[in-house]
This record gives C-alpha cells, structure tokens and sequence, in this order.
C-alpha cells in the first residue's frame, strides 16, 4: 500500500485493512465450530455461531462507514482508490460466507443425530478444512498483497467442487438405500452446498485483491470441479 505524506490517512487505510482481518477471522471461527457443532450435534455451539453473524454485520457496515468517509476527505486515486473499493467488496464477500456458515449452524439445531454416518460427515469435514485454508490464505494475499497467493486459491477453487460433487453422490445412495435417511441426508447436501458456496466467495475475495494489487482481472474461466444437479433455495444462498 502507498505511504502518505499525511500520516491519518495510511492509518485510516490500514484501520480500514484490520476491520477485514477481524471481519475474515470471525468467519473462519464461526466455520470451525459450525461443522464442530454439527459432528458433535452440540445445539449450544451451533446457537452461538448463528448468534455471531451480528458482528460480521456491524464489522462490514463500519468498514463500509469507514470507506466512504476516507473517499469523502482523501478524494483517493488510483491504488488507493482499488484498495478502498476493494476492502467493500471483501466485506461483502466475507458477510456472504457468515450468512452461509450460519444456515449450516441453524441445520444442527433442527438435525436428528441418529442417522450421523461417519464417513459422510468426514467429508464435510474436509470440505471445510479446504474452505477453511481458502479463506485463510486469501486474507493472507491481502494483508500481504499477494497477487500471487490470491492467483493460487483461484486456481484451486475446482478442488471444493470435486468434493461437493462426490459427497452429492454418497449420499444420493444412502438415501435411496434407506428412506429413513433422507431428512438427514438432504440436510447435509445443503450444509456442503453452503461449504462449496462459502469456497466461491473466497475465490471472489481472491479476485479482488489480485485487481486491488495488479490493476487487472484474473484471466480465464474460474476453474470449476464440475457442477452436480442439486442446486441451494433462495433462502440457503
């Protein structure tokens, strides 16, 4: 980031970059005790990361507030004016991420656990931890700015796809082998749609910060793992 002359200006941009560091480590919290929650069944956790969405909230408006009165009195250009566009979208994204963990916290609560199969839940545990190190490194590229490790969650998005996918097709067999299966199960290809949806708001982040740092949209298609037939409701987006 450039260095100023006036010194309240690179510390009104660098409040501006902690607000998303805290905004983005409040996220990955809520996805770690979300799944937590949901291997565990533990109703109480599950009510608290719903309950921490309010935070993400009044991080992304401060952040928005914050942006808008630096533009106002700074009048930015150029890199400066990337950055601050860009940390509203990051935002954005990042309060996106927290309303899908949290539809994934909600879930545990209504779940019955006498259907938990281990192996599908293993697998939505290693979506999460994938996802988990997206967002993870993409803050990364941006605290850093790192083009090059934003590039690289970019890249790598096709990975959360493939599993999403597979895990669509386990449990398609598990409920057609066993009806009584089917509420639990149809639970859990929400919970891993919102997984995969949380990985492709890391990858937006990713593509903003590599504009922010470059001045230039990431070429190409998104590589993509391949696309399952199950699609999320309005209110799972």
């Amino acid at each position: 980031m450039t260095q100023h002359i006036v010194r309240a200006y690179d510390e009104e941009l660098s409040a501006l970059s902690a607000k998303i560091n805290q905004m983005g480590g409040l996220a990955e919290t809520m996805l770690v005790d979300a799944v937590d929650a949901l291997v565990r069944h533990d109703i109480a956790k599950a009510k608290s990361v719903v309950e921490r969405d309010v935070q993400l909230d009044t991080i992304q408006h401060e952040i928005e507030e914050l942006a808008v009165l630096i533009i106002a009195r700074r009048q930015p250009m150029a890199n400066d004016l990337r950055h601050i566009m860009g940390t509203i979208r990051i935002a954005s994204d990042i309060e996106r991420i927290g309303d899908l963990v949290k539809n994934i916290a909600k879930r545990v609560g209504v779940m019955e656990d006498r259907f938990l199969g281990a192996r599908s839940l293993a697998g939505i545990q290693h979506m999460a931890h994938l996802v988990l190190g997206q967002i993870k490194t993409v803050l990364d590229s941006f605290s850093q700015n790192n083009p090059a490790l934003a590039r690289h969650v970019w890249l790598h998005d096709g990975e959360v796809d493939t599993l999403n996918n597979a895990l669509f097709r386990e449990l398609l067999t598990y409920m057609m082998e066993d009806p009584r299966s089917i509420t639990f199960s149809t639970h859990l290809l929400f919970i891993a749609k919102n997984i995969e949806r949380a990985g492709d708001h890391a990858t937006n982040i990713a593509e903003t910060v590599h504009f922010i740092e470059t001045g230039q949209q990431l070429s190409g298609p998104r590589p993509k793992g391949g696309s399952s037939v199950f699609a999320l409701t309005p209110s799972d987006e």
